[in-house]
């Protein structure tokens, strides 16, 4: 394997796990599972970010009950018969030279939704999804997710305990089936999200009120997770590091969040953003390549912890310009990598050029580094033939 001379292309050792690079596939749910049970979709899906070099990948959402779904469709570790294909895809992406990592999730009053291809909408009256299939929701308030929503039901004391214990025997399956990283989902408006944030959680008892109030479930899952979690495989979180503009959930309470994470033994934060109601004049509108850079950079100063930078980074120069000004330590890379699942090889081709030839699979970069070489031969043969002006 060559050595990079670029950060993108180096090495990041996190606990007992050495990634090959800082190239992240970020968790991108595809709501294709037959009763949380992966297919050979997933297999293939997944299977080409590996072949495409990535470090890192990620299998999507990953449902700790059926309760916590998004839809029908999302994957799911809530019971031992799913280890087995989730274990043939850690098996494969490690056979391939990447890491094995996975997100667990609950998706709260997010759920029961239809898939985003029939509308997104709630299952409830659905005219396009099964709506037998419906199940009730549950988060930090009855608060529905929507206008059109259904209200959830409030969770109590003891059944936040019962969801607690389901992220801790997700880890330990995640565990059986080889994955190197757990990444924990506190974003997007989803349940522990739906807990952080103060537009979402209005409780008035031991899980509400003041900042510490809407951490503790969170933080008890990630404390759940720590104790069955090898001490020698990382753990990361992903935050919605802001809610909006001067609204909710700040970057500072971000931070406040990141350390107690920190104390408990998570390694790595992943600053994402948004997924709550917002009124408009709140929401986040800046689309712009790398808008969640300024957040990895400020919970990366704070807290001394590795980030994840994600959001619109689609050139290894960007990706390389924000790794070697100290704003990230892992590159996160989403629906790019859908359009170019060989995003990451490309990339180290247009920083480290011919060498990076060698960080392709033998079985196709043997022949398409000698087409380069034609390719290049005709283009130098065709420079000096032409007559100068």
């Amino acid at each position: 394997m060559t050595q990079s001379q670029y950060k993108l292309g180096s090495p990041l050792q996190l606990r007992g796990v050495v990634l090959k690079n800082r190239v992240m596939i970020s968790p991108m749910c595809m709501y294709s599972a037959n009763d949380g049970l992966v297919s050979d979709f997933h297999l293939a899906h997944l299977g080409r970010f590996a072949l495409g070099g990535a470090g890192l990948v990620f299998v999507e959402a990953t449902a700790v009950s059926m309760q916590g779904r998004i839809t029908v469709g999302c994957v799911g570790l809530w019971n031992d018969e799913q280890i087995a294909g989730l274990g043939r895809i850690a098996t494969l992406l490690h056979g391939l030279g990447a890491a094995a990592g996975i997100q667990l999730s609950h998706a709260g009053r997010k759920g029961s939704s239809e898939r985003p291809w029939e509308g997104s909408g709630p299952l409830l009256g659905s005219k396009t999804a099964d709506s037998q299939a419906l199940w009730d929701t549950v988060s930090a308030t009855p608060e529905p997710a929507g206008r059109a929503w259904p209200p959830s039901r409030e969770l109590n004391a003891s059944e936040i305990k019962e969801i607690v214990g389901d992220f801790a025997d997700a880890a330990r399956r995640a565990d059986a089936a080889g994955f190197d990283v757990i990444e924990l989902h506190c974003a997007h408006g989803y349940l522990l999200h739906q807990f952080l944030s103060p537009i979402s959680n209005t409780r008035q008892d031991e899980y509400g009120g003041s900042l510490e109030g809407r951490m503790r479930f969170p933080l008890q899952v990630a404390e759940a997770i720590r104790s069955v979690w090898p001490s020698d495989k990382p753990l990361f979180a992903r935050l919605s590091s802001v809610d909006g503009i001067e609204i909710g959930w700040s970057i500072e309470d971000s931070i406040a969040f990141s350390r107690e994470l920190k104390a408990r033994g998570f390694d790595v934060i992943d600053c994402s953003s948004g997924g709550m109601k917002l009124p408009k004049e709140k929401q986040l509108v800046s689309r712009t390549p790398g808008f969640h850079v300024p957040y990895s950079d400020a919970v990366r100063v704070a807290t001394g912890m590795p980030t994840v930078a994600v959001g619109l980074i689609r050139d290894a120069e960007h990706a390389e310009e924000i790794l070697a000004e100290g704003k990230a330590d892992l590159i996160a890379i989403a629906r790019e990598a859908l359009f170019n699942p060989n995003w990451a090889v490309h990339a180290f081709l247009s920083l480290d050029g011919r060498e990076a030839w060698a960080r392709w699979p033998e079985q196709h970069g043997w022949w398409l580094e000698r087409r380069g070489e034609q390719q290049d031969d005709r283009y130098e043969h065709l420079r000096r033939s032409t007559p100068a002006a």
